[in-house]
């Protein structure tokens, strides 16, 4: 299993960066993009990692699923070589969000035109880009979101986006690679119901997996003792 960070910024873009997408390249070759925010697709035509052949979105804030939207309206070359649509995988709801989002940013199911569209279950393990994946609810403010389990050779976990919880600990058990947010410099930063996390507690959902932050930004920089996704950083699991 490989792993590309294509983008991994917060809520707010970090300079010259883009906002969550993260590609897995299966043992098998396939690809699966965890999450789609705004300039994951310019950067991945940049790096001609096209077609895609599944997404899976964690939940509907747009840093997280907002190149859905221009990915509609890919023509040319790269559409050519990626006829078949990829799968893009959403929370339960989710393809009557993307319905009402068509009506606003374009035309009626457009999304069910670019994609084979699915909605996974909670706990439910599923099937897709020559891997198994297992969504988990996670907290985050008062929006249904998810975090990743992804198994193949390897086992890579993601957060989404998430305050505390211990959902976090049962996806990082047992895992190769976690990559885990850390928006906060505090904890006190954060509204309540909280959101998000601060690197201490990312460090703490991690146990004995190795720890990849990730959401975290640039004014932050990096945290004592853990590592930090940039654009670009590739991981071979």
């Amino acid at each position: 299993m490989l792993l590309d960070v294509i983008g991994c910024s917060p809520a707010w873009p970090n300079p010259g960066q883009a906002h969550a997408g993260y590609l897995v390249t299966a043992s098998s070759g396939e690809r699966l993009l965890l999450d789609c925010g705004p300039g994951v697709l310019s950067r991945l035509r940049k790096r001609e990692r096209l077609p895609i052949d599944a997404i899976a979105i964690t939940h509907l804030h747009l840093d997280h699923w907002g190149d859905l939207v221009p990915w509609c309206w890919l023509r040319g070359p790269d559409a050519q070589r990626g006829a078949l649509r990829p799968e893009l995988w959403l929370p339960p709801g989710g393809l009557a969000s993307l319905d009402r989002f068509a009506a606003l940013f374009g035309s009626d199911r457009m999304f069910e035109r670019t994609f084979v569209v699915k909605e996974y279950s909670p706990g439910e393990p599923f099937t897709t880009a020559g891997c198994q994946v297992e969504a988990i609810p996670v907290a985050h403010y008062d929006v249904q979101s998810f975090g990743f389990r992804v198994v193949d050779d390897a086992v890579l976990s993601y957060s989404g986006d998430s305050a505390p919880c211990e959902a976090l600990g049962e996806l990082a058990e047992s895992a190769d690679l976690f990559l885990c947010e850390a928006t906060l410099s505090k904890a006190s930063d954060d509204s309540e119901p909280r959101g998000h996390l601060t690197a201490e507690e990312a460090g703490e959902a991690a146990g004995t997996a190795r720890l990849l932050l990730v959401h975290r930004p640039a004014e932050l920089g990096a945290a004592a003792g853990a590592e930090l996704a940039v654009p670009d950083l590739h991981i071979e699991l």
